[in-house]
């Protein structure tokens, strides 16, 4: 007897096969919220930066994180930016 797995499948969402970074803090949702909302359209949330990571959200104390992505040459963006792409893909940010 074989039983099927549910397979969380990403594949066709917006931000799928991107990793995604949060460091500092955010102020307008929770970085859990964050990472959440992010999920939801098929990021991978990650707790560091390499050369796989496709954007950084910086926000207030960020530190060696931002450091690196900015030596990378990563997309970074602030909360607002953040917002602002999360409600472009049809994400509710309130």
């Amino acid at each position: 007897m074989h039983w099927r797995s549910e397979k969380k499948t990403v594949e066709g969402l917006p931000l799928a096969g991107q990793t995604w970074v949060l460091t500092g803090s955010l102020e307008r949702m929770s970085r859990d919220v964050a990472k959440e909302k992010l999920e939801s359209l098929g990021a991978k949330v990650s707790g560091s930066v390499s050369a796989k990571t496709h954007t950084v959200v910086a926000g207030p104390g960020a530190g060696s994180k931002l450091t690196k992505a900015n030596e990378l040459g990563l997309t970074v963006l602030d909360e607002d930016a953040l917002l602002k792409r999360l409600t472009e893909l049809g994400v509710a940010v309130d």
